[in-house]
Protein backbone atom coordinates (compact mmCIF):
# COMPACT_ATOMS: atom_id res chain seq x y z
CA UNK A 1 0.00 0.00 0.00
CA UNK A 2 1.49 3.34 -0.55
CA UNK A 3 0.21 6.12 1.11
CA UNK A 4 -0.57 9.86 0.04
CA UNK A 5 -0.50 12.55 1.61
CA UNK A 6 -1.56 16.24 0.51
CA UNK A 7 -1.57 19.86 1.76
CA UNK A 8 -3.59 21.84 -0.10
CA UNK A 9 -2.45 25.58 1.15
CA UNK A 10 -3.63 28.76 -0.02
CA UNK A 11 -0.51 29.88 -2.00
CA UNK A 12 1.14 26.12 -2.78
CA UNK A 13 -0.02 22.83 -2.46
CA UNK A 14 2.69 19.93 -1.41
CA UNK A 15 2.57 16.50 -1.46
CA UNK A 16 4.42 13.08 -0.83
CA UNK A 17 3.92 9.33 -1.36
CA UNK A 18 5.83 7.03 1.58
CA UNK A 19 5.84 3.48 1.54
CA UNK A 20 6.33 2.36 4.82
CA UNK A 21 8.41 5.24 6.53
CA UNK A 22 10.39 6.11 3.29
CA UNK A 23 9.40 8.87 0.81
CA UNK A 24 8.90 7.54 -2.59
CA UNK A 25 8.33 10.70 -4.09
CA UNK A 26 7.36 14.40 -3.34
CA UNK A 27 6.17 17.19 -5.41
CA UNK A 28 4.80 21.34 -5.05
CA UNK A 29 2.81 23.34 -7.13
CA UNK A 30 2.04 26.66 -7.14
CA UNK A 31 -1.90 26.59 -5.76
CA UNK A 32 -3.22 29.21 -8.61
CA UNK A 33 -6.68 30.40 -9.08
CA UNK A 34 -8.03 26.86 -9.32
CA UNK A 35 -7.22 24.92 -6.02
CA UNK A 36 -9.35 21.56 -6.98
CA UNK A 37 -7.11 21.45 -10.37
CA UNK A 38 -3.99 21.52 -8.57
CA UNK A 39 -4.73 19.05 -6.09
CA UNK A 40 -5.77 16.45 -8.58
CA UNK A 41 -2.85 17.45 -10.76
CA UNK A 42 -1.03 16.49 -7.45
CA UNK A 43 -2.44 13.55 -6.60
CA UNK A 44 -2.63 11.89 -10.41
CA UNK A 45 1.42 12.40 -10.36
CA UNK A 46 1.85 10.85 -7.26
CA UNK A 47 -0.65 7.61 -7.82
CA UNK A 48 0.68 7.13 -11.41
CA UNK A 49 2.67 3.61 -11.61
CA UNK A 50 0.75 2.64 -8.33
CA UNK A 51 -2.27 0.28 -8.03
CA UNK A 52 -3.03 0.54 -4.90
CA UNK A 53 -2.92 3.73 -3.00
CA UNK A 54 -4.66 5.37 0.25
CA UNK A 55 -4.62 9.40 0.23
CA UNK A 56 -5.11 11.45 2.90
CA UNK A 57 -5.93 15.74 2.10
CA UNK A 58 -4.79 18.03 4.70
CA UNK A 59 -5.11 22.38 4.28
CA UNK A 60 -7.15 24.62 3.18
CA UNK A 61 -8.39 22.79 0.11
CA UNK A 62 -8.76 19.50 1.73
CA UNK A 63 -12.17 18.84 0.80
CA UNK A 64 -11.58 19.28 -3.10
CA UNK A 65 -10.02 15.79 -3.96
CA UNK A 66 -12.95 13.69 -4.68
CA UNK A 67 -10.36 11.07 -4.52
CA UNK A 68 -9.28 11.51 -0.47
CA UNK A 69 -9.70 8.54 1.80
CA UNK A 70 -9.19 10.96 4.97
CA UNK A 71 -9.21 14.89 5.66
CA UNK A 72 -7.82 15.81 8.65
CA UNK A 73 -6.78 19.36 9.92
CA UNK A 74 -3.46 20.90 9.10
CA UNK A 75 -2.71 21.13 12.76
CA UNK A 76 -3.07 17.29 13.31
CA UNK A 77 -1.08 16.70 10.36
CA UNK A 78 1.91 19.05 11.09
CA UNK A 79 2.15 17.64 14.43
CA UNK A 80 2.77 14.44 12.81
CA UNK A 81 5.10 15.49 9.51
CA UNK A 82 6.98 17.45 12.53
CA UNK A 83 7.40 14.31 14.60
CA UNK A 84 8.54 12.54 11.55
CA UNK A 85 11.37 15.31 10.37
CA UNK A 86 12.47 16.28 13.80
CA UNK A 87 11.81 13.77 16.80
CA UNK A 88 12.86 15.91 19.16
CA UNK A 89 10.25 19.33 18.38
CA UNK A 90 7.73 19.96 21.06
CA UNK A 91 6.62 22.91 19.25
CA UNK A 92 5.89 23.82 15.52
CA UNK A 93 5.96 27.47 14.44
CA UNK A 94 4.44 27.71 11.03
CA UNK A 95 4.46 31.02 9.17
CA UNK A 96 2.31 30.12 5.83
CA UNK A 97 0.69 32.35 3.16
CA UNK A 98 -2.01 33.33 4.55
CA UNK A 99 -2.08 32.41 8.72
CA UNK A 100 0.20 31.43 11.29
CA UNK A 101 0.03 29.06 13.47
CA UNK A 102 1.84 27.68 16.61
CA UNK A 103 1.25 23.89 17.77
CA UNK A 104 3.00 22.46 21.41
CA UNK A 105 3.00 18.76 21.52
CA UNK A 106 3.54 16.41 24.55
CA UNK A 107 5.90 13.66 24.63
CA UNK A 108 3.50 11.21 22.53
CA UNK A 109 3.89 13.90 19.78
CA UNK A 110 -0.01 14.76 20.43
CA UNK A 111 -1.32 18.41 19.98
CA UNK A 112 -1.50 19.67 23.90
CA UNK A 113 -2.35 23.14 22.46
CA UNK A 114 -2.64 25.21 19.50
CA UNK A 115 -3.39 28.68 18.12
CA UNK A 116 -3.57 30.34 14.55
CA UNK A 117 -3.46 33.92 13.48
CA UNK A 118 -5.82 34.46 10.41
CA UNK A 119 -6.60 37.63 10.61
CA UNK A 120 -4.18 39.94 9.69
CA UNK A 121 -1.99 39.27 6.37
CA UNK A 122 0.64 41.66 7.79
CA UNK A 123 2.28 38.92 9.98
CA UNK A 124 2.34 36.17 6.90
CA UNK A 125 4.48 34.76 4.27
CA UNK A 126 1.95 36.30 1.57
CA UNK A 127 2.89 39.94 3.09
CA UNK A 128 6.77 39.18 2.28
CA UNK A 129 6.13 37.94 -0.94
CA UNK A 130 4.04 41.61 -1.23
CA UNK A 131 6.75 43.45 0.15
CA UNK A 132 9.68 41.35 -1.95
CA UNK A 133 7.45 41.97 -5.25
CA UNK A 134 7.54 45.77 -4.24
CA UNK A 135 10.85 45.94 -4.16
CA UNK A 136 11.13 44.01 -7.71
CA UNK A 137 12.96 41.07 -5.74
CA UNK A 138 12.16 37.64 -6.32
CA UNK A 139 11.47 35.64 -2.82
CA UNK A 140 14.13 33.04 -3.67
CA UNK A 141 16.86 36.21 -3.25
CA UNK A 142 15.43 37.25 0.42
CA UNK A 143 18.83 35.64 2.19
CA UNK A 144 21.08 37.39 -0.36
CA UNK A 145 19.02 40.53 -0.73
CA UNK A 146 19.16 41.55 3.12
CA UNK A 147 22.15 39.82 4.50
CA UNK A 148 24.26 41.68 7.46
CA UNK A 149 21.56 44.44 7.19
CA UNK A 150 19.97 46.58 9.98
CA UNK A 151 16.44 46.73 9.72
CA UNK A 152 14.35 49.80 9.58
CA UNK A 153 11.75 49.97 12.07
CA UNK A 154 8.42 49.09 10.46
CA UNK A 155 5.90 50.01 12.90
CA UNK A 156 2.23 49.29 11.25
CA UNK A 157 0.33 46.22 12.62
CA UNK A 158 -1.90 46.32 9.52
CA UNK A 159 -1.13 45.01 6.29
CA UNK A 160 -2.56 48.12 4.58
CA UNK A 161 -0.90 50.25 6.51
CA UNK A 162 2.23 48.80 6.37
CA UNK A 163 2.57 48.36 2.74
CA UNK A 164 2.10 52.30 2.85
CA UNK A 165 4.99 52.92 5.54
CA UNK A 166 7.19 50.65 3.46
CA UNK A 167 6.78 52.84 0.23
CA UNK A 168 7.10 55.81 2.32
CA UNK A 169 10.52 54.56 4.05
CA UNK A 170 11.32 54.09 0.51
CA UNK A 171 10.59 57.59 -0.42
CA UNK A 172 12.69 58.65 2.26
CA UNK A 173 15.95 57.00 0.95
CA UNK A 174 16.34 54.04 3.02
CA UNK A 175 17.53 51.46 1.46
CA UNK A 176 15.36 48.50 0.00
CA UNK A 177 17.31 46.01 1.63
CA UNK A 178 17.24 47.61 5.22
CA UNK A 179 13.19 48.44 4.84
CA UNK A 180 12.74 44.49 3.69
CA UNK A 181 15.34 43.43 6.61
CA UNK A 182 12.70 45.66 8.98
CA UNK A 183 9.58 43.59 7.24
CA UNK A 184 11.53 40.35 8.55
CA UNK A 185 12.21 41.52 11.77
CA UNK A 186 8.98 42.54 12.76
CA UNK A 187 6.89 39.42 11.10
CA UNK A 188 9.79 37.29 13.20
CA UNK A 189 8.87 39.50 16.47
CA UNK A 190 5.15 39.19 15.93
CA UNK A 191 5.10 35.61 15.09
CA UNK A 192 7.16 34.80 18.45
CA UNK A 193 4.82 37.34 20.69
CA UNK A 194 1.88 34.93 19.13
CA UNK A 195 3.94 32.27 19.70
CA UNK A 196 4.56 32.77 23.45
CA UNK A 197 0.89 32.63 24.54
CA UNK A 198 1.60 28.51 24.09
CA UNK A 199 3.91 27.42 26.36
CA UNK A 200 7.39 26.74 24.99
CA UNK A 201 9.17 24.10 27.36
CA UNK A 202 11.27 22.29 24.26
CA UNK A 203 12.77 22.83 20.86
CA UNK A 204 11.10 24.45 18.29
CA UNK A 205 10.78 22.93 14.93
CA UNK A 206 10.03 25.93 11.87
CA UNK A 207 8.20 24.36 9.47
CA UNK A 208 6.75 25.79 5.68
CA UNK A 209 8.31 26.88 2.92
CA UNK A 210 10.30 30.57 4.73
CA UNK A 211 11.48 28.16 7.11
CA UNK A 212 14.17 27.55 3.98
CA UNK A 213 15.51 31.09 4.52
CA UNK A 214 18.23 31.39 7.25
CA UNK A 215 18.09 35.14 7.77
CA UNK A 216 14.21 34.56 8.89
CA UNK A 217 15.41 31.22 11.13
CA UNK A 218 18.03 33.58 12.60
CA UNK A 219 15.65 36.63 13.40
CA UNK A 220 12.71 34.11 14.31
CA UNK A 221 15.66 32.52 16.90
CA UNK A 222 16.87 35.68 18.66
CA UNK A 223 12.99 36.64 19.41
CA UNK A 224 11.92 33.67 20.40
CA UNK A 225 14.81 33.02 22.44
CA UNK A 226 15.38 29.15 22.20
CA UNK A 227 16.96 26.98 19.70
CA UNK A 228 14.75 26.53 16.34
CA UNK A 229 15.07 23.34 14.02
CA UNK A 230 14.20 22.41 10.50
CA UNK A 231 14.59 20.26 7.88
CA UNK A 232 15.25 20.57 3.79
CA UNK A 233 12.01 19.16 4.09
CA UNK A 234 9.87 21.59 6.32
CA UNK A 235 7.40 22.52 3.76
CA UNK A 236 6.34 19.65 3.28
CA UNK A 237 5.51 18.97 6.85
CA UNK A 238 1.67 18.92 6.69
CA UNK A 239 1.38 16.47 3.74
CA UNK A 240 3.72 14.30 5.29
CA UNK A 241 1.99 13.87 8.25
CA UNK A 242 -1.30 12.96 6.38
CA UNK A 243 0.30 10.64 4.36
CA UNK A 244 1.72 8.97 7.70
CA UNK A 245 -1.80 9.42 9.88
CA UNK A 246 -3.35 8.14 6.28
CA UNK A 247 -2.23 4.55 8.23
CA UNK A 248 -4.16 5.20 11.75
CA UNK A 249 -7.49 3.72 10.04
CA UNK A 250 -10.27 5.71 11.21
Amino acid sequence: MIFIGIDSGSTTTKGVSMEGDTIINKIIMSTGFNPKQTIEEVYNILKEQHENVYATTTGYGRGLLSQSDKSLTEITCHARGAAYLCSQAKVIVDIGGQDSKVIAMDDQFNVSDFLMNDKCAAGTGRFIELIMRILQKDLVELDYFIKDETPVPINSMCAVFAESEVIGLLGKGESPQAVAMGVIDSICRRTANFSHRVKIDGPVFFSGGLAQSKVIRKTLEKHLGVPIYTDQMSQYTGAIGAALMGRVKK
